[in-house]
């Protein structure tokens, strides 16, 4: 019996006439849950994460998309005869420290190691905690960095970031202060296992990508496409939208989680005055920033998985 909670099957193209849609199948490995108001507006992690899967299926992609969720919290995943026929795995942002050894959390650790290792053609996305996990998997850790990351934020891509993205920065929802320090990693990257995709000031590590063993270097130009990519992690939320972070922001403030400064960073000294967009950006913080969440992330993700968009 399958321990899949949730499921979903959703058929897009706008083309008529065509074959049949193909499927891709994802595995969201659910790590956490929304709460309070957050929850009741935008529902809960599946559902977040089944959406943000939605919006970002290419329209011409003529692709029936399913998502299972199975929360690893409780111990719950994909039964061993299934793994394979998942296309990619996808594992969630948490509230929960990456760098516990809580059971549920190593558990998680030894089933990344064992998918990447024994199931190689299943890819990979992690984001936030997700990311941090992976991080853990090959030999890196996770700490409490010195200052939170919050709401719209700019990351500064490296040569192979660009490459994967096709832009020059990416914007992105951030909601952490633990991080992945560089220096954890400094064996996987100079080996070339995995490749650092972009930093902030306050992150050094704001992604990672592992290409396939049968991908050609990526150093060599012209020679990079998603579709080699095995594993791709990033530190910030492509999945959350504006209304989710400011009501994450609000109830963490509320809390006392989030310091006042932080706060006042993402709102500005106007910006918390509604929940619609205002005429007027001007002192509103960085709350209304645009991110490249579903178009560009998005597409990569797709890429990855061999549908051109």
């Amino acid at each position: 019996m399958s321990n899949n909670i949730f499921s979903s099957s959703t058929h897009s193209s706008s083309l008529t006439g065509m074959a049949p849609p193909a499927t891709t199948r994802v595995a969201l490995l659910i790590c956490g849950s929304l709460t309070g108001p957050v929850r009741d507006t935008n529902g809960d992690y599946y559902d977040v994460y089944n959406r943000y899967w939605k919006n970002t299926v290419p329209p011409t992609a003529n692709r029936r998309l399913v998502v299972d969720g199975y929360n690893v919290k409780e111990m719950k995943y994909p039964d061993e005869a299934r793994i394979s026929g998942y296309d990619m795995m996808m594992i969630t942002g948490s509230a929960a420290d990456a760098h516990d050894n809580a059971e549920w959390i190593t558990r998680l650790i030894e089933f990344v190691q064992h998918l990447t290792r024994d199931y190689p053609k299943v890819k990979l996305f992690g984001v936030c905690f997700g990311h941090q996990i992976i991080a853990r998997a090959i030999g890196g850790i996770c700490a409490r960095n010195n200052a939170w990351e919050v709401g719209p934020t700019t990351v500064k891509l490296t040569d192979i970031g660009r490459a994967v993205f096709d832009v020059d920065e990416l914007d992105i929802q951030e909601m952490h202060r633990d991080h992945v320090p560089l220096d954890s990693i400094s064996e996987s990257l100079s080996s070339g296992e995995v490749h650092l995709l972009g930093s902030t000031d306050l992150s050094g590590c704001q992604g990672l990508v592992k290409f396939s063993s049968s991908a050609t270097r990526p150093e060599e130009e012209g020679s990079l496409h998603p579709k080699d990519i095995q594993i791709i992690t990033l530190q910030g939320h492509p999945e959350f939208t504006e209304p989710i972070l400011t009501g994450i922001v609000r109830q963490r403030s509320a809390s006392g989680a989030v310091p006042p400064d932080i706060v006042a960073d993402y709102f500005g000294g106007k910006g918390d005055t509604g929940d619609e967009a205002p005429l007027d950006f001007n002192d509103t913080g960085k709350r209304w920033k645009k991110t490249n969440g579903v178009d560009v992330v998005g597409r990569v993700i797709w890429r990855m998985l061999g549908v051109e968009c």
